[in-house]
């Protein structure tokens, strides 16, 4: 496999770097972990202080904790001024876009403002940190340097959507829109952006699903329905791929010579086929079946 880079070096001997959002758990937490051990310095955005000092304790001096909600755009661009000092004008190798939520619910019965607050923090932080992080991958023409690339973390329901995860859906269909944009607008800077879309993994964003309460919808018609999705998440959840199996990938999109544009990654490569070329209405029926939403 050809890399774009040797090791976590650059040309005078500095450590390359990459930012990685929501990194304090899951899929960023995994992308920490495996840069740093492939030699590559990672600042990684965490909102609670106690978690920087953990992840300062468990990854060492490679790791660089930032520390902003990715919604707060003053927040961000400071710590993107922080990054730029440290960087001492070699350009960022990377950013990996990753922090995210998961909102799940019937669309017709959830407030406005938790879908709101799912794409505020999955769309729009998205956009704030990639506006905020740019201009820092860009490659200063007078020296040999390559620019840097951006990852963005979508989902396998970036393509398929499935009942009651409207929202989450929704956030991660616009992440592939923006992603395939912004790499054609990039284009002329040499900056790449890919997608890296996982299956289910074993992150902290599903385990939460045990404490959904679902008794909420009782009295609509998606009660049993809800208590089906709320099991099979959990489930699929816990035999799902490992945040380090995340952080290998995300390893390979931002080092392979000739990356593809988007990277899907599963245990069950079959199915997410399947379900990315079924005529629609079948699928309607296949998830009606499995979920007990078939009409009377």
């Amino acid at each position: 496999m050809l890399l774009y880079c040797g090791g976590g070096h650059t040309k005078g001997n500095a450590m390359k770097s990459v930012v990685v959002t929501g990194a304090s758990t899951g899929i960023g937490h995994g992308a920490a972990e495996v840069l740093v051990r492939n030699g590559l310095r990672v600042f990684g955005s965490v909102r609670k202080a106690p978690d920087a000092a953990r992840l300062s304790r468990e990854l060492g001096s490679a790791f660089v904790p930032l520390l902003f909600d990715i919604t707060d755009e003053v927040a961000v661009r400071q710590a993107a001024a922080q990054v730029k000092d440290a960087l001492g004008g070699e350009p960022l190798f990377g950013l990996v876009n990753n922090a995210g939520i998961a909102v799940p619910g019937p669309l017709l019965h959830l407030a406005i403002e938790e879908i709101r607050h799912q794409l505020e923090v999955n769309v729009i932080g998205q956009l704030i940190a990639t506006q905020a992080f740019a201009p820092l991958l860009a490659a200063d023409k007078t020296k040999a340097d390559r620019p840097g690339r951006i990852v963005m973390i979508s989902s396998v329901g970036g393509r398929i959507a499935t009942p009651f995860m409207g929202p989450y859906n929704a956030s991660k269909f616009a992440i592939e829109a923006l992603a395939d944009s912004l790499r054609r607008e990039l284009l002329p800077t040499g900056i790449d952006v890919i997608v890296v879309a996982p299956g289910a993994v074993v992150t902290a964003i599903w385990d939460k699903a045990e404490s959904v309460d679902v008794s909420r919808y009782d009295n609509t018609p998606y009660a049993a329905a809800l208590r089906n999705l709320k099991q099979t998440a959990i489930e699929d959840g816990r035999k799902g791929l490992s945040e380090q199996d995340l952080g290998k990938a995300i390893h390979r999109a931002l080092t392979v010579a000739r990356p593809k544009a988007r990277y899907v990654v599963t245990r069950d490569k079959l199915q997410y086929l399947i379900g990315s070329n079924l005529p629609k209405r079948t699928l309607d029926r296949l998830l009606a079946n499995r979920l007990g939403l078939n009409p009377p």
